[in-house]
């Protein structure tokens, strides 16, 4: 029985080298072709040029809280020069476009882009229809397919595609965005005619030898309004696409997700339906994400990871929406401005947790949240009843009698002075008069039932900060 020593002696020395097929596999082309994140969308088929996204693999919260500070130690920035603070804030606004690839949009981008590819190399109309909630990159990522397409058409030696932005709501009337598609296709060849603008393009795309050969990407933003207002454009504008001469790809992008269901039977009746793609809500990770990549152009650290990570959460919790998510960052930037110049503390040179809280705060804040902290005391202190009723009992309605109980411990717990039944019942008559509850009919107005209409998170959240309303609060009465 050979011993341990002498087996390791006899081991060939390719024994532990890479197996040939395992070699064959990892230089065949398909390989290079699937692991390559950086394939350029102008080469070869013609794939949208995604970036390489940050990793999205699970980590320890620890991980990824304070990873990106000991793998980059960037110096921290001077918040009270100007030149940086314009800097933080342009890279933080809104219109502010990234001049490198749109990250976390990479499979969206690229159904897109495959679809006007076809439609080029085919010569053939076709029509697409994006939706998503607001934020969510559908604009900013059409654009880029865009710009992918005409560089892809250069390299491939094709005509490249002329392309017209309409957005629906610079329209005075809805019929005019045909008068612009028109246009576009008059500026190669004038003429002049009777018909309406929607009737020569029917014309033109019905003849061989009026019809361009050259296609147009017609890209038609906020097409709510057109879905919402005139159903009969809408439908006249899909079916410009099914003519047999027509060069139109036709890109509707709007908001609701649901919409498509409202308009789609139709469309599929008339042999004109479009293909679908739906930009979801962006996840917290992927708004980490694009916080972090717009912050890539700047040369020194400006967040806490714990304050990017908290307006990621809270955000992707919430809505989803990027915009959303910017702007939140920029209050959080001017806050701690704020808070510079109201001290000459030199330690305040990063945005925190706590400018990342005050910032949420200004964000999420509702309407209701403001009519509760226009009220009377007296009536205030209803509502902390109400909620101490309904939060801490695990009730859903209560009685009126039972609501007085709980607002009378209130004052006597806070020292202030209860009023009496009759006009504690007139309180809770103008609190259901605003919407804030909703009382019930009963002869005796001791049993007349009472129900909370607003959300019970916004009573807690109006009085946050405020200890007197919060010792309220804290009174159970079951």
């Amino acid at each position: 029985m050979p011993t341990l020593r002498s087996a390791t002696a006899g081991a060939s020395p390719d024994a532990s080298s890479t197996p040939r097929s395992v070699k064959r596999r990892l230089t065949s082309p398909d390989a290079s072709r699937h692991t390559s994140p950086h394939r350029s969308p102008h080469a070869g088929a013609g794939t949208v040029c995604t970036p390489k996204l940050l990793s999205a693999s699970p980590k320890s919260s620890r991980k990824r809280l304070y990873g990106d500070l000991v793998a980059a130690e960037k110096p921290k920035w001077n918040p009270r020069d100007p030149a940086q603070m314009r800097a933080v804030k342009e890279a933080l606004h809104v219109a502010t476009v990234p001049k490198c690839e749109l990250v976390c949009r990479d499979n969206e981008q690229r159904r897109v882009f495959e679809f006007c590819r076809a439609c080029v190399q085919q010569e053939k109309a076709g029509s697409l229809y994006v939706c998503g909630c607001p934020g969510t990159g559908k604009t900013l990522s059409i654009n880029k397919v865009k710009e992918s397409l005409v560089c892809w058409a250069d390299e491939m030696g094709m005509e490249t595609p002329d392309s017209l932005t309409i957005n629906c709501t610079n329209l005075a009337k809805t019929s005019e965005i045909f008068s612009k598609i028109l246009g576009q296709f008059q500026n190669r060849k004038k003429g002049t005619s009777k018909l309406s603008p929607l009737q020569q393009l029917q014309s033109m795309f019905s003849n061989k030898e009026s019809a361009s050969r050259r296609m147009m990407l017609v890209i038609v933003d906020e097409m709510d309004y057109l879905i919402t207002r005139d159903r009969a454009v809408l439908h006249d504008l899909f079916m410009l696409t099914t003519y047999p001469y027509s060069r139109c790809i036709l890109i509707g992008i709007a908001n609701a997700i649901d919409l498509a269901d409202r308009f789609l039977p139709k469309l599929e009746s008339l042999n004109c339906k479009p293909l679908v793609v739906t930009f979801r809500a962006y996840s917290k990770d992927q708004i980490s994400d694009i916080i972090k990549h717009r912050l890539k152009v700047l040369e020194y650290d400006v967040f806490e990871p714990l304050a990017l990570e908290f307006c990621a959460r809270k955000v992707a919790a919430a809505t989803g929406d990027m915009r959303k998510a910017l702007g939140v960052c920029r209050s959080a930037v001017e806050v701690l401005e704020a808070r510079l110049q109201d001290s000459s503390d030199q330690e305040l040179g990063i945005v925190t947790f706590d400018h990342m809280d005050i910032a949420l705060s200004k964000a999420f804040k509702s309407a209701v949240v403001d009519s509760i902290l226009c009220l009377p005391q007296q009536q205030q202190m209803v509502l902390c009843a109400l909620t101490n009723t309904f939060q801490h009992c695990k009730k859903k309605a209560t009685t009126l009698g039972e609501l007085n109980k709980s607002y009378i411990e209130i004052c006597r717990t806070t020292q202030v002075p209860a009023v009496g039944m009759l006009e504690f019942s007139n309180m809770c008559m103008i609190l259901s008069d605003q919407g804030f509850m909703k009382l019930g009919q009963s002869k005796e107005d001791k049993l007349r039932r009472v129900t909370l209409q607003i959300d019970i998170s916004d009573i807690g959240f109006a009085f946050k900060g405020n200890r007197f309303f919060q010792k309220c609060l804290e009174q159970p009465r079951c």
